[in-house]
């Protein structure tokens, strides 16, 4: 969320205090065989039935959420859904972590990792199979917010939104995390108009596997840096600069891995940007519009691009709506379609099936996660009512 003075009481970010203001089978019937001169017909023969595929089984959800607040969760919702009919059934809490605000999982996905968003700042890997906690390590910073893997699956990437920094961390055969690798403080360029210091929102890997961007709100900038995939140290490499006060808060790639798009949560816009796989050099574009309505005031959070790359969705806190895009151009170009009502309060976070025919939406001050079909023409159709999940951050579905 957050824009802002990070302001802290009692474990509570004004980052979160935004987001927290208000809670049967067809039959073919086959011919009989003609009679045999001199015999007399045979025996009806019973109608064999078309193959009729088994139902899918239910898939694994998971759900993040702060702990430390009135009417927050536990630790990480488990829940599974039917990935047909969108329905999810919760199947209980994994207790043991603090503010599970935002999580990923391991590439062989046998690991669920956690932020545990407080102002002593930690990750935390969870083994779903056994519910088993496997170490918690300190980010070196305060309030992380977003963390990632890298498609290589030997480093865990973490984004410190009060103090403004990123962060590295081994991971081993186990799935579990070693010391951390390295810790860069954003310091340069000044901070933003209204920030009072780096507000890192978002660390993720670039289409290359080479370099990390990290998506700073505070100073109006996107990072990139080069990943020594040996060592898990940091070399900056470039910057890309939105116009003052946008706030930068989510990139997201298209798959063909020479455009991204960025939304900036504080002028309420997004993005087109150009992204050069060698250099690691991210160029932003001219702001659009969210969809947002007028006089309403909105945040856009998070970004989806279909497998495809033909649609992106757009989470908008505030408006209450999901942004349909048109993506042309091979991915230079967004068009915005419409907006669609998001069925819930304050979109935090949205999340594509693995298959991409659901779209999962947090909603964090209504405590509910919204489930979408999406359509080959990329249109959304809520699958049912809205499953009750408290203080819903985050929703991670494989």
């Amino acid at each position: 969320m957050g824009r802002g003075t990070e302001a802290t009481r009692g474990g509570w970010s004004r980052r979160r205090f935004v987001g927290a203001v208000a809670g049967t089978a067809a039959v073919a019937a086959l011919p009989a065989p003609a009679a045999a001169p001199g015999r007399s017909d045979p025996a009806p023969r019973p109608a064999a039935k078309s193959p009729v595929a088994a139902p899918a089984a239910p898939r694994p959800l998971y759900l993040g959420t702060y702990t430390s607040v009135d009417g927050g969760g536990k630790g990480i919702g488990l829940a599974v859904y039917d990935p047909e009919t969108g329905r999810i059934t919760g199947s209980g809490t994994l207790t043991g972590v603090a503010d599970p605000s935002y999580l990923a999982v391991h590439p062989d996905g046998r690991t669920l990792y956690a932020v545990d968003e407080r102002t002593d700042g930690g990750v935390t890997a969870v083994r779903p199979a056994d519910r088993r906690i496997l170490g918690t390590r300190s980010t070196g910073g305060a309030g992380p917010c977003h963390l990632s893997v890298h498609p290589g699956g030997r480093w865990l990437l973490s984004a410190n939104y009060a103090s403004g920094s990123v962060a590295v961390h081994p991971i081993d055969a186990t799935g579990a995390l070693g010391e951390r690798t390295d810790l860069v403080t954003h310091s340069d360029p000044a901070p933003g108009p209204g920030q009072q210091g780096p507000h890192a929102h978002q660390f993720v890997t670039g289409p290359d596997g080479g370099h990390v961007l990290a998506v700073d709100l505070g100073t109006d900038t996107v990072y990139s840096y080069r990943l020594d995939l040996g060592k898990g140290t940091l070399s900056e490499v470039a910057q890309a600069h939105t116009r003052p006060g946008a706030g930068p808060r989510h990139l997201t790639f298209h798959p063909g891995g020479r455009y991204a798009y960025l939304a900036n949560e504080v002028d309420d816009t997004i993005a087109v940007c150009g992204y050069d796989g060698d250099t690691g050099r991210l160029t932003i574009g001219a702001p659009q519009s969210t969809g947002s309505r007028a006089g309403t005031t909105n945040y856009p959070a998070q970004i989806q691009v279909t497998a495809d790359g033909a649609f992106a969705y757009l989470a908008n806190r505030g408006d209450n709506t999901i942004a349909r895009y048109a993506v042309e151009a091979a991915g230079a170009r967004l068009r915005l379609l419409d907006t669609v009502p998001v069925a819930g309060d304050f979109p935090r976070q949205i999340a594509l099936s693995p298959d991409g025919r659901l779209l999962f939406a947090a909603n964090q001050r209504s405590g509910t996660v919204s489930v979408f079909a999406v359509d080959p023409r990329g249109g959304l159709r809520l699958t049912g009512e809205p499953f009750a999940s408290p203080v819903a951050v985050c929703a991670l579905p494989l």
